[in-house]
């Protein structure tokens, strides 16, 4: 545990170190697809004297962007390193290229990896004087951590809600007078071996991690508008091999999770449904593919040619009725598990319950209304926050994780080990079970 927390303070600290250089870059090490941003930062402090409310996207601007195709990513997670590898230099280097500029420090978002959120709550007494830093750290010190398992570790642990008395809902208590001081925080673990080979991955490289986030808190960042992050709202990040859940409240995330099935499960589910090769159910998917069929779709012939060579074999058509046929079980499976995490994490007694689908599978025509109807809520489709330089390529929801980085990198929320919690103060392992806070809380 206190290592975990050392390995976050160094990367915090190597993060301050790139920003005073002034370019980072943002890694989206995704199933489908792995993304790099470099940013150029103007020098202008994008510490935030908050606690940890999302700020704005000022202080930077893009300078270098670039994909590559993702190879040897299964779900979210490295399933081989030496491809992975390749895959990220490729993306690196051309983001580079276009920038000008070499970059050493990297920030990396990822999906997968199990993820599992607890609501924890601390409590210190403060004797009726001003509430300073050493006040904040005791009582972040105080909450009740439930053991998690061997095997996992903490990817993000931020205090979400403070109350000084009778008063809740304070986002920073620091400066004011009172006797008792409560906190309320989300933490979120993941997998320790996906974490390791990450961080395995940009060593080998030759880049410096300088920070570590959940794609589906990234996401979230940079498809939820202002109101929908303060009044409650879910984003649903549908990726490639993957999709993520996170949910935000006052600001804050506070809960995540992960469903391990994405776009690439409905383009396997075309190839072998129409026996064509991988890359043309991807086209076809693309170009024709939806979830509601009309009368029209029957008439509308698709031609799928393949690849064997034999023109009688490969000249084949179907309806793009067929096609939807195959492709609305596997998405209807796919929000059906979705509404389980947002069951679990007991959305419906939020007082808002507002629904965003980003990622790059959101794009299939008629999903919101499909989602609608499964999720039970008011959907929209949301693309990332527009930020300075990001080229038009990569404004699409595809690139929220990227973009969420991006502003995350330039205003992260506090976190644990941002504060100087004496290690023999270092939260105890407590039995005790997590709390929905967020329900009796707001």
């Amino acid at each position: 545990m206190i290592e975990l927390y050392e390995s976050q303070r160094a990367m915090r600290n190597m993060r301050k170190a790139a920003m005073q250089r002034g370019v980072v870059a943002i890694l989206d090490v995704g199933s489908s697809k792995i993304a790099c941003l470099v940013l150029r930062f103007d020098g202008s402090d994008p510490a935030d004297d908050g606690i940890g409310s999302l700020a704005g996207q000022s202080g930077f601007r893009v300078i270098g962007a670039a994909t590559t195709r993702s190879r040897g990513v299964k779900f979210g997670e490295i399933s081989s390193m030496g491809e992975t590898e390749r895959a990220i230099r490729t993306a690196v280097q051309a983001a580079q290229k276009m920038a000008g500029i070499r970059v050493d420090h990297v920030i990396v978002c990822f999906s997968g990896a199990g993820p599992r959120s607890y609501g924890l709550a601390g409590q210190v007494d403060v004797m009726g004087v001003t509430v300073d830093e050493q006040d904040v750290a005791r009582v972040l010190s105080s909450c009740d951590v439930p053991d998690f398992g061997f095997g996992r570790e903490v990817l993000h642990a931020q205090p979400v809600n403070f109350a000084l008395d009778h008063r809740s809902g304070l986002d920073d208590p620091r400066g004011q007078i009172g006797n008792e001081l409560a906190c309320d925080m989300h933490m979120l673990t993941v997998d320790a071996q996906a974490i390791q080979n990450i961080a395995h991955c940009v060593k080998r490289c030759d880049l410096e991690l300088a920070g570590l986030a959940s794609s589906a808190y990234a996401a979230g960042v940079s498809a939820l508008v202002e109101d929908e992050q303060e009044l409650g709202a879910a984003c649903i990040d549908m990726g490639g091999g993957s999709t993520g859940v996170s949910i935000f409240m006052k600001k804050h995330m506070i809960f995540a999770d992960t469903v391990r099935m994405g776009g690439d499960h409905v383009t396997s589910d075309i190839s072998m449904g129409l026996q064509v090769p991988t890359a043309t159910a991807e086209r076809i998917k693309t170009f024709y593919g939806g979830v509601v069929a009309t009368g029209m779709d029957d008439r509308e012939m698709i031609e799928t040619g393949g690849e064997t060579g034999d023109w009688e074999h490969d000249r084949r058509t179907v309806s793009r009725a067929e096609l939807i046929g195959i492709m609305r079980p596997r998405v209807e499976e796919i929000l059906e598990e979705v509404r389980g995490c947002l069951d679990a994490a007991g959305f419906d007694h939020l007082p808002s319950q507002q629904i965003v689908l980003t990622g790059g599978a959101s794009q299939i025509p008629g999903l919101d209304g499909l989602a609608s109807r499964i999720l039970g809520h008011q959907v929209r489709l949301g693309r990332p926050l527009r930020v300075h330089g990001l080229p038009q390529a990569a404004t699409g929801p595809g690139f929220a994780g990227a973009v969420g980085l991006s502003l995350f990198a330039a205003h992260p929320q506090d976190e644990w080990w941002d504060f100087e919690i004496p290690v023999d103060k270092y939260p105890a392992r407590s039995f005790k079970r997590a709390v929905q806070w967020f329900r009796d809380n707001w």
